[in-house]
Parts: structure tokens; sequence; C-alpha cells
């Protein structure tokens, strides 16, 4: 018998975990399949949200001076929200040189700005020991989810 996603969702975790891994492997691929289906579907129909009501929104936007924000209108009785979020994207080195200016003035620039330092891991783990040993205390290694990718044995 092949188990159904509907009947997978039924189970406990325990009871799928106790199926055969040829049996997870292929719901898992059902699985996958069904969410890239809907996630299509959502881009589809939002696609065709936008292209309903982008005129509409538009002009809205141009008649209340607003470039970015939310506006709403109803349409035959369904309240029609659009949201454009700002995405500022700042210029580091530039951000680097204000601060810089600020600090030089007497000023703390964490005042005015929020200052992330990182460390990518590729560069930090290709450092000779004694750089990593200077680093090591301000490195907190965390993990997240573990991920599992099932397929037939001779696919390796």
């Amino acid at each position: 018998m092949s188990l159904s996603l509907e009947q997978a969702q039924a189970m406990s975790i325990g009871e799928l975990a106790g199926m055969t891994a040829a049996e997870l492997m292929r719901v898992q691929a059902e699985a996958a399949n069904y969410l890239r289906n809907a996630k299509e579907l959502k881009d589809w129909v939002d696609g065709a949200i936008a292209m309903k009501y982008d005129p509409k929104v538009s002009e809205l936007r141009t008649q209340l001076g607003k470039d970015t924000g939310t506006v709403n209108f109803d349409d035959e009785g369904v309240r029609v929200s659009s949201d454009l979020p700002k995405k500022p994207v700042w210029d580091q080195s530039q951000l680097s040189e204000i601060a810089q200016r600020i600090s030089a003035s007497g000023d703390n620039p964490a005042e005015f700005l929020d200052i992330t330092y990182k460390v990518a891991e590729r560069k930090y783990t290709a450092w000779p020991e004694n750089l990593r040993t200077v680093f090591e205390p301000a490195r907190t290694l965390k993990t997240g989810k573990p991920t599992f990718r099932l397929s037939h044995a001779k696919e390796q």
C-alpha cells in the first residue's frame, strides 16, 4: 500500500518515522512537489491580482503623494490593501567613513549607527591558528535545523 500525503499528515510523527526508508523518501518527494506546485500557484494568483490592481494602486499613490507604504480601496465589497515597503540600502564604505568622522569629533558613532561586526566562516577557517585564537573568544558556533534528503542509494 502506498502512503498518501493525507494519510501521512494524519499519522503521528512516531508512526510516520516507523515507515520504511523508501516510503519516507517517496512521501518526502511528493510533499516537496506539492509545496513547489502550491508556491507556483500562489505566485500565479498574486501575479493576476497585481495585474488587476496595479493601475488603481498607482493612481491612488499619485493622488495621495505616497511612493511607499500602504494604500487601501474597496472593490465590490472586498478591501484591497497594497503595501510597498521601503528597503533602504546603505553604502557600507561611506557609513564607515561617517562613523570615523563622528568618532574623530569626539562623539560615539553607536549613538547614530547600528554597527555589526561579522566574520565569514570561510575566512575564519582559512586563517592561521594564531589569528583564529585572537577571534575565538568572540565566536559562538550555533547550528541550524538539520535537513535530510532521501534518495536511491545508487544516486550517490
